[in-house]
């Protein structure tokens, strides 16, 4: 009987290649720990894609563009995201379509899809521009001297968090967003804290307990919102939380996930891309002074009544590729995971049913045969590149993922940080307080050392 391709590719493949057992240990100890170096290591030492571990504790490590593209490639549910080792679902919650499988998952991420339309994507444009000015406007004003040494993440963060919860949430919630904001902060914590620490427990005692509380606290934010939205809706088509509670396609528990979900994917990792974006667009020499030339020509063509929209977005060409060379060495996660559900064929190798898949973006950032020169910053790799050029970055760019599980809001977050970057570029004079570029920590969110 003659087998189909995919059965061909399926017994011609290889299992993973595997360090020794002692190698292994050290990596899986320092792998949630340290996973930059770690990463690095593993792919100098053993190739980009590497199987740890052994049983229930079976890890592929995988940072080979085309093995990642083909995974993305391959069905859903050939995967599993709520498995017993994502910690996601106590902090979003287990309705949450990020810890969601199939149908439940469908269903929950085309309700929240449609809240992320391109006519809303455009329509949120001025609301940025100027949430952006106000945060500047606020900055200088609070300067004593010219040359002033200032900790822009804070400042990021914050507005980072308003223009996010007035996205998702409309105007009323936005004056909360203080509030909003201090109740991620644990869960966030918790969920970069070593795996020891988030061992589940039903006790009313230690870092479990507190995220417990600011959960509740938030759901109690949502859901008097989600009352009042019934009672006395806004009309405002911008807003996603009214979308999802006129729509009623979801139920009130899976709404406060899905904005809980939304918020803290929205949140701290743009911030904390905004953090490596400023870093590295001030440390490039000459970058600076263009993002300001070019923002100069399209924000000036813009008289006192105008607002900028889609087509102001669409002329920063210099800042949108400085974002995307950013998110190229830093992207808000270093790896994602994933179980397979069944023995999955990608790039020549068999992953074993069960496997937990750690794909990295950090390292397709970095794969020296994709990027020439890949550790070197500069935005113009991603100006009119060739098809063949543009195959390539389109398999290792990989920052949002891909296939039907890519992040939902990437598009949000794109258009937050090259209108942000060229706003501050325009308006303010920076000068980095050190020439080196600092060493990323976390996993969730990826920030760096002071």
């Amino acid at each position: 009987m003659q087998m189909s391709p995919v059965e061909r590719a399926a017994a011609a493949a290889e299992p993973l290649p595997r360090p020794g057992v002692a190698a292994q240990v050290g990596y899986l100890r320092q792998l949630f720990t340290q996973p930059h170096a770690i990463l690095e290591e593993i792919r100098e030492r053993h190739g980009p894609a590497v199987g740890l571990g052994a049983g229930p504790a079976r890890i592929a490590i995988i940072g080979d563009p085309t093995i990642i593209a083909d995974l993305f490639a391959e069905p859903t549910d050939s995967f599993r995201w709520n498995h017993k080792f994502n910690p996601l679902g106590f902090v979003v919650g287990r309705q949450s379509m990020i810890v969601s499988d199939g149908d439940d998952h469908r269903r929950r991420r085309s309700a929240v899809q449609a809240g992320f339309s391109r006519r809303r994507l455009n329509g949120w444009i001025p609301m940025i521009v100027d949430r952006t000015d106000q945060a500047i406007d606020q900055l200088i004003a609070s300067l004593d001297k010219p040359g002033q040494v200032v900790d822009m993440y804070p400042v990021g963060r914050s507005l980072v968090l308003e223009i996010v919860v007035r996205a998702l949430c409309g105007a009323r919630l936005a004056q909360r967003a203080g509030e909003i904001g201090d109740l991620f902060q644990r869960p966030q914590d918790y969920l970069e804290s070593p795996a020891i620490r988030q061992l589940p427990h039903p006790f009313p005692i230690g870092r479990r307990h507190l995220v417990r509380q600011d959960r509740q606290a938030f759901d109690a934010i949502i859901d008097e919102e989600i009352s009042r939205l019934r009672s006395d809706p806004d009309g405002d088509e911008r807003n996603v939380l009214e979308t999802l509670v006129t729509s009623g396609e979801l139920n009130d528990a899976e709404i406060r996930d899905q904005v809980d979900t939304l918020i803290g994917a929205g949140y701290d990792t743009t911030a904390a891309t905004l953090a490596w974006l400023l870093i590295r667009a001030t440390a490039t020499p000459g970058l600076w002074d263009r993002l300001r030339a070019e923002a100069a020509t399209v924000f000036g063509s813009l008289d006192s009544d105008l607002h900028a929209d889609h087509t102001t977005l669409s002329a920063l060409g210099l800042a949108d590729r400085t974002v995307r060379e950013s998110l190229r060495l830093h992207p808000a996660g270093v790896i994602s995971v994933r179980e397979t559900t069944t023995d999955v064929t990608a790039g020549g190798y068999v992953i074993p049913r069960r496997t937990l898949i750690a794909w990295s973006p950090h390292l397709t950032g970095r794969d020296p045969e994709h990027w020439p020169d890949p550790l070197r910053f500069d935005p113009d790799r991603h100006l009119d590149p060739s098809p063949a050029q543009a195959a390539l970055a389109k398999a290792a760019w990989v920052p949002f993922g891909g296939g039907a599980r890519n992040c939902i809001g990437f598009a949000l977050a794109q258009i937050e940080l090259t209108l942000i970057i060229a706003r501050l570029a325009e308006r303010l004079d920076f000068t980095p307080t050190t020439e080196s570029v600092p060493a990323a920590v976390g996993m969730v969110a990826v920030s760096y050392t002071h």
